[in-house]
């Protein structure tokens, strides 16, 4: 049976827990003995809770894609925060919509293919750490854009970016240079909180699906149909 656990979550899974539990081990022999009982059980519980949320968040459930080719689905899951038209002269080459996805810290962080692509090309950049739930984080924060390619009618071409926030200091991308991924598989995470953006050319036949303030689930959620 599969653990439902990311496999780009082990160090810290195998660290984070250990530790937890080492300390709560450890912290009843050197607490002061004037500490009265119920405090004790109140700092085991933090710990606990503590422990449950660091596994949760590398949680990787597996999902059920839909086969609908039509369809750019959620590249994460989280919170639509902002939907804009922009200039995307770099790779797109015009006019772009751009979908914002926040990811908060109970959020599952795994990110995954809009649709079947292929990966042109890939751009990390340095940056800041500003709170990723404002679009303008998009500009200043550290991210790794995918330039992608769809395998299908039409052969748009899209990006996918990740981008940090002000606690996910870390950025997870498994995915190469001319790999081929289908839609809704895993190709890295985001750690500790962050947002992800979906860039598509602009057309008149290309159906916006959700709207600002929307919870979306990654390889699930339909966020523009091609009609």
């Amino acid at each position: 049976m599969r653990i439902p656990l990311t496999k780009y979550g082990l160090p810290e899974v195998a660290a984070f827990p250990a530790i937890e539990l080492a300390i709560m081990a450890i912290a009843p022999l050197v607490w002061p003995k004037s500490l009265p009982g119920w405090g004790i059980v109140l700092i085991e519980i933090v710990f606990a809770i503590v422990l449950i949320w660091t596994l949760s968040f590398f949680r990787d459930p597996d999902r059920t894609i839909p086969m609908d080719k039509s369809l750019l689905l959620a590249p994460a899951d989280g919170r639509v925060t902002d939907i804009e038209i922009v200039d995307e002269k770099d790779f797109i080459g015009g006019s772009a919509l751009r979908i914002g996805i926040f990811l908060s810290i109970f959020d599952v962080h795994i990110n995954r293919a809009p649709c079947d692509v292929r990966v042109e090309k890939m751009t990390h950049r340095p940056g800041k750490y500003k709170n990723a739930m404002k679009p303008q984080a998009g500009r200043v924060n550290e991210s790794h854009a995918l330039a992608l390619v769809r395998t299908g009618s039409p052969e748009d071409r899209l990006i996918v970016r990740q981008i940090s926030g002000a606690i996910a200091r870390r950025i997870v991308c498994a995915a190469s240079e001319g790999q081929k991924l289908a839609g809704g598989e895993r190709f890295g995470m985001i750690k500790f909180g962050s947002r992800t953006e979906l860039y598509l050319p602009v057309r008149e036949n290309a159906k916006c699906l959700v709207r600002i303030g929307e919870k979306v689930k990654a390889g699930l959620s339909p966020l523009v149909r091609y009609e």
